[in-house]
């Protein structure tokens, strides 16, 4: 018991460590202003692509910013929904009616694939007037500036893929609390901090703007049209298959998340949870449990009830609630409010439990479709076996792997 003891605080110190040098990466990272766009070059136009399923909170004033971004250049926003039962339908319609020289209406044109949004993505691209796509998300805010700076980064040749952190905001419940605390203080740091400290691209497809000669070297979004990390896989494939980099933009883009409930919450993790496995190596994933500490401090603790060890534990508890909070409040304009400190509590437990769920499951239920989730988030029907993929498909489980 001692031994075990002994290290699981040792695991929860190191890990609180790597937390407070996260924070420090995303304390410098905000702080350095975003590269300037070249003096006297033309400003290129920009397609704002966004795949809308069902009304996300506060749809309406989220297509309404999009529609009155501050850019030089020109831009549009083409919006896509499935078919018209959708219930996003109408809102999109609104929308355009509302702003027809920035917005216009795709339907989606077959059913390619077993990613939903991927599906969307493809028509959406082979209708897009400009060469600059950016994958936006329906529930998405955006900085002054956003357009600017993703036109800077793709002004060095070099670039074939801007994206950027994603911090969480207008809670009104306690789920969505919880969600956006995690998006902030775990997703947003550690994208940043595995980038600015070992290099590590992370894509997130809630901003992911790309070259349309890119996407289409790359076989185009069909190419991804049956996995779900569409957003990882790209990420990997510009840099090792076409040679280019991948920035990470300095200002965050906004999840706005209002209602959610802790249950939704905690099932939205729980697929994440198999997404990550599948995703990255099994030593990476196991890694990953390092960076939720108060687990692995009150496991300890309880191993071998002490003076020391609970002392040891309520620091590690305390630390990690502070460095979530500091996190938290640096990359998103609002407040943080009192129920946070518990929150941070009950995210982390949560997070664990799904954490250990990603270790033994492998199935997924996306949009009422229930799929397996094979090596490379390849998706795979139930009644098909993860041994015949299709033409192609192979390639996920190596290229994530190398």
């Amino acid at each position: 018991m001692l031994l075990a003891s002994g290290l699981l605080l040792l695991a929860a110190l190191f890990g609180l460590t790597a937390l407070v040098i996260q924070y420090v990466l995303v304390l410098r990272h905000r702080s350095e202003p975003p590269r300037p766009f070249p003096a006297g070059a033309r400003r290129p136009g920009i397609s704002i692509l966004k795949p809308l399923c069902g009304v996300d909170d506060d749809l309406e004033a989220n297509l309404e910013q999009f529609a009155r971004l501050d850019y030089a250049g020109e831009y549009e926003v083409v919006l896509g929904v499935k078919d018209t039962r959708d219930a996003a339908f109408a809102v999109a319609r609104a929308a355009v009616a509302r702003w027809p020289h920035v917005m216009r209406l795709e339907f989606q044109v077959g059913e390619p694939g077993l990613n939903p949004k991927v599906n969307q993505l493809i028509t959406l691209a082979d209708r897009a007037r400009f060469d600059i796509l950016v994958i936006s998300d329906s529930n998405t805010r955006v900085a002054p500036g956003y357009l600017e700076e993703i036109a800077a980064g793709f002004a060095d040749p070099s670039v074939g893929c801007v994206t950027h952190p994603v911090a969480g905001i207008g809670e009104r419940t306690f789920g969505s609390l919880l969600d956006n605390l995690y998006l902030a203080a775990s997703a947003a740091a550690g994208m940043i901090a595995a980038k600015r400290f070992a290099g590590q691209d992370i894509v997130v497809g809630k901003s992911m703007a790309l070259r349309r000669e890119d996407v289409d070297a790359l076989g185009g979004f069909y190419s991804v049209r049956n996995v779900l990390a569409e957003d990882y896989v790209i990420g990997q494939w510009v840099t090792r298959k076409l040679g280019r980099r991948v920035v990470v933009a300095r200002t965050p883009v906004f999840n706005v998340s209002l209602r959610k409930s802790v249950s939704a919450f905690f099932q939205r993790y729980l697929r994440w949870s198999v997404i990550h496995r599948t995703a990255v190596s099994p030593s990476t994933y196991l890694a990953q449990a390092l960076l939720n500490p108060v687990p692995l401090a009150l496991l300890g603790a309880l191993l071998l009830p002490s003076p020391a060890t609970g002392t040891v534990a309520s620091l590690i508890v305390l630390g990690k609630v502070a460095v979530d909070l500091a996190a938290f409040r640096a990359l998103r304009p609002e407040s943080v409010p009192w129920d946070a400190v518990p929150g941070v509590l009950v995210k982390d437990a949560l997070l664990f439990a799904a954490w250990w769920h990603g270790l033994f499951f492998r199935t997924v239920n996306w949009r009422g479709t229930k799929l397996r989730v094979a090596p490379g988030t390849r998706l795979v029907p139930l009644r098909v076996t993860a041994s015949a993929p299709d033409a192609g498909d192979e390639l996920f489980a190596g290229d994530l792997a190398s």
